[in-house]
């Protein structure tokens, strides 16, 4: 099984890229568990919040992966909660770090703000590019930080779209002997 996850800040095209992968390879995709919060409570998040919010898109996450697909696409992970926690509350609960430096990926994209607009969609809570390149630092800082190796993929959309689907066919094509 590999698992892949696209991380990076809002409208970095995380979202309509894992929903084109997992079209093109059949792979099953844990969705960010925090728009569903949202919408179901119907208000902005405070810092309660964040402990049932991560638990959740953890235990989804190990849900997914107990599946055993061949490929498991993350929508995000507990590296987004954690840096939307420190972000607006500036704190973030202790566990999430340390399931974070336990867990491996086989693959994390982290897609830049550049190269695409920045939508509204209710939900989202940075406009300004400078702010989305802030929380793009500080996930990259933290990868780094952490030794967790990663790839860096900006462009359009479509550059995105292309350097991933390349990496992933990669790293599911059988090895030779």
């Amino acid at each position: 099984m590999k698992v892949v996850v696209l991380t990076g800040p809002e409208s970095a095209g995380k979202s309509s890229l894992c929903r084109a992968l997992a079209q093109r390879f059949g792979a099953p995709v844990v969705h960010e568990y925090v728009r569903e919060y949202i919408e179901a409570h119907q208000r902005d998040t405070c810092y309660d919040d964040v402990e049932p919010i991560a638990r959740a898109q953890w235990q989804r996450e190990q849900a997914a992966r107990a599946l055993r697909a061949p490929l498991l696409l993350l929508d995000t992970h507990l590296l987004s909660n954690r840096q939307w926690s420190r972000t607006l509350f500036g704190k973030s609960p202790a566990w999430i770090d340390a399931v974070l430096a336990r867990q491996r990926y086989d693959a994390i994209f982290l897609l830049p703000p550049e190269g695409l607009p920045w939508q509204a969609d209710g939900q989202r809570c940075q406009p300004q590019l400078a702010q989305r390149q802030e929380f793009h630092t500080q996930l990259r800082a933290w990868l780094q930080w952490r030794g967790q190796p990663f790839a860096d993929v900006p462009g359009s959309w479509q550059q995105r779209y292309q350097h991933m689907e390349q990496a992933i066919a990669g790293m599911l094509r059988p090895c030779a002997s």
